[in-house]
């Protein structure tokens, strides 16, 4: 691969003056440790991974969003909600006026040990991206495993009872379509 550092930096080329914009979205992957096995996940995380953000991440990532002040972070993983530090960025963030988006697979919300999780991401008023892959329980089942689009739906309720989707709440809630296979989704 050919280095172009010196070009972007060159007096000498026509190339567009490369400048740093102001910090907007810090995304911050958590580790790759989730309760499902999806065979489209781009990082092949799963209940056996164990990669994780340390403490010592977690407080730099603190300090980046206490220096920086970017408008959002964006959390994801594996199921973010999993790591020991999730509750903690999500905290640091919204006590800096920081908006937070977790990128959730539904089903999460419903695993032992995660049942106030929705209720935290309501109080918080936490953006939810939710992953679903279809909108046909045999489709979401062939990619996620057998019983995922239930668990989806009872995650989706479970969100829905909080005041998410509601336009009156201001909890936005938004939903994901991942194709399965090599082809981009339809017109949604």
């Amino acid at each position: 691969m050919q280095d172009t550092k010196s070009l972007l930096f060159s007096t000498r080329s026509d190339f567009p003056a490369v400048r740093r914009g102001k910090l907007r979205v810090l995304q911050v992957n958590l580790g790759y440790r989730c309760n499902l096995s999806c065979s489209h996940c781009h990082v092949n995380a799963g209940p056996n991974r164990s990669e994780a953000i340390s403490a010592e991440t977690a407080q730099k990532v603190v300090a980046v969003l206490q220096r920086w002040r970017p408008e959002c972070l964006d959390l994801t993983g594996g199921a973010p909600e999993l790591s020991a530090y999730f509750r903690y960025l999500v905290n640091a963030a919204t006590d800096l006026n920081i908006e937070v988006i977790d990128r959730c697979n539904l089903t999460v919300l419903m695993e032992p040990g995660q049942e106030e999780t929705a209720a935290f991401l309501a109080a918080n008023r936490v953006r939810v991206v939710a992953s679903l892959p279809c909108y046909s329980s045999a489709n979401v089942d062939a990619q996620r495993g057998k019983g995922v689009f239930d668990g989806s739906i009872q995650g989706l309720k479970k969100l829905n009872s909080l005041g998410y989707g509601q336009d009156s709440t201001g909890l936005m809630l938004d939903l994901v379509y991942n194709p399965g296979g090599f082809h981009l989704p339809p017109a949604q």
